[in-house]
């Protein structure tokens, strides 16, 4: 006679409920039982999206101190709150952004506006100006924040407009009437590099966050140039229809360089085909003065003569985030901080201001469930943009009324020039006029 053994199966074990646990439940997931559940969920994004304009409050504080406008910011490499700011008064200040407190404080760092500055190895600070000396400062936190003695002092022979440091070699590089190769060890500069035709003043200087060697500059002559400092000369050059005020090059993509422009706007090119820009950002209705890379190459903060400051999303040409207060003035500087949720912009009323990059983050500890509900919102957010309630809502921007009617106008300018341009080209012979990109209107030619 065969035996059969019956397993039995284990008692199942019930965990007691923990306070604020949701009560079980169980659902049917035939769609057919459902037949509103795509209503409901459209209306759940329609209600993020409110959520979002409703909780946008991107002004965190501001941090004080200058005298006079705001010129330049930086911050420091490998540090979440170490930043500087240099201002037209000729003071440097070390700000602690998470405690909002100074950690140096430079007063008549420089004579006249200080116009560079940029942290060099071992917590120490570079500074230039228009008396034409560039200092090389303490920046270690210190019981005395008062401390005004120098380093080291580099004299010049003409007004700096810019400096910035290797990344890894004891060198800088600084702009005036020619890019100058320094060595911190040295109270001369070792190389010049200038382009052989080249007359114009140097308005900002850059080197390349990957390819170090590579060095990036703009002109007054609306020139932008490519410098190799192994060889010692200027590999190539392009001149544009208008001047740049900043750049920055891409944390991300090496080859990527982002321009801010004084016809209002922002260009992105790859310096491996330098005859036309990757991407047109068009916002600002003044010139655009600063601009920075977040750390993650997604996105970028600028600033501008119109007294804004715009988050725009890498390779979206329109409808930036844009940021704005009554006593703000023109925003000459502004950067990313190294975690990529706050933006700092220096200004001409002399305060340094954070901002948050994502205007409706809530600051503070957050619980699991919150971040759950946030990313289901956001998710729900990217799947409905293309609805035409939720997407206008998203779209919506709330803009100053001088800077509303200054792009009202803009528009029509630009819609007048368009129409001119059709009418010009019906009255011609056929293909004698044929209508221009609008990204190949940018670069007018390009040297080697």
């Amino acid at each position: 006679m065969v035996k059969i053994s019956v397993l039995q199966h284990a008692p199942s074990v019930h965990l007691p409920a923990r306070p604020g646990d949701p009560t079980p439940t169980t659902r049917n997931l035939d769609p057919l039982m459902h037949p509103f559940a795509r209503a409901r969920e459209r209306n759940r994004a329609l209600n993020a999206a409110k959520m979002d304009k409703l909780f946008a409050k991107p002004f965190v504080g501001a941090l004080e101190g200058h005298i006079d406008a705001v010129e330049v910011l930086c911050k420091k490499p490998g540090s979440l709150s170490a930043v500087a700011s240099g201002s037209w008064d000729g003071g440097v200040i070390l700000h602690n952004v998470s405690e909002r407190k100074h950690i140096r404080r430079i007063q008549g760092a420089h004579k006249g506006k200080v116009s560079g500055l940029c942290f060099a190895q071992d917590d120490r600070l570079l500074s230039c100006g228009v008396d034409s000396k560039i200092k090389l400062w303490d920046a270690s936190p210190q019981d005395d924040i008062t401390e005004q003695r120098p380093l080291n002092e580099y004299p010049g022979k003409s007004a700096f407009n810019s400096i910035d440091h290797h990344r890894s070699d004891p060198l800088f590089a600084t702009a005036s009437n020619i890019v100058q190769i320094w060595d911190e060890t040295k109270s001369a500069a070792i190389s010049n590099l200038t382009f052989p035709t080249s007359t114009e003043t140097i308005t900002s200087v850059r080197f390349n966050l990957s390819e170090t060697s590579v060095l990036g500059s703009i002109g007054s002559d609306r020139t932008f140039t490519l410098y190799d400092i192994r060889t010692g000369k200027a590999e190539r050059r392009i001149v544009m229809q208008m001047s740049s005020n900043a750049l920055a090059w891409s944390p991300t993509f090496p080859t990527n360089v982002l321009l801010a422009s004084e016809d209002h706007n922002l260009y992105t090119f790859d310096v491996r085909q330098l005859k036309t820009p990757t991407h047109i950002y068009k916002g600002h209705v003044a010139a655009v003065m600063s601009c920075d890379w977040s750390p993650t190459g997604l996105e970028f903060v600028s600033g501008g003569w119109d007294r804004t400051v715009r988050i725009w999303k890498e390779g979206q040409g329109t409808r930036p985030e844009v940021y704005h207060t009554k006593r703000m003035q023109r925003v000459s500087s502004s950067i990313f901080t190294a975690d990529a949720r706050f933006v700092l912009t220096g200004s001409d009323d002399g305060n340094v201001r954070i901002w948050k990059a994502k205007a409706s983050e809530k600051l503070g500890i957050i619980t699991a469930r919150e971040r759950a509900a946030i990313e289901y919102r956001d998710t729900l957010k990217d799947k409905w943009k293309h609805d035409n309630e939720v997407g206008r809502i998203q779209r919506n921007r709330h803009l100053p009324k001088p800077v509303y009617q200054a792009a009202k106008l803009k528009r029509t300018m630009l819609d007048t020039r368009a129409v001119k341009e059709e009418r010009r080209r019906k009255h011609t012979r056929a293909g004698e006029s044929k209508p221009n990109a609008e990204r190949k209107k940018v670069v007018i030619t390009e040297q080697t």
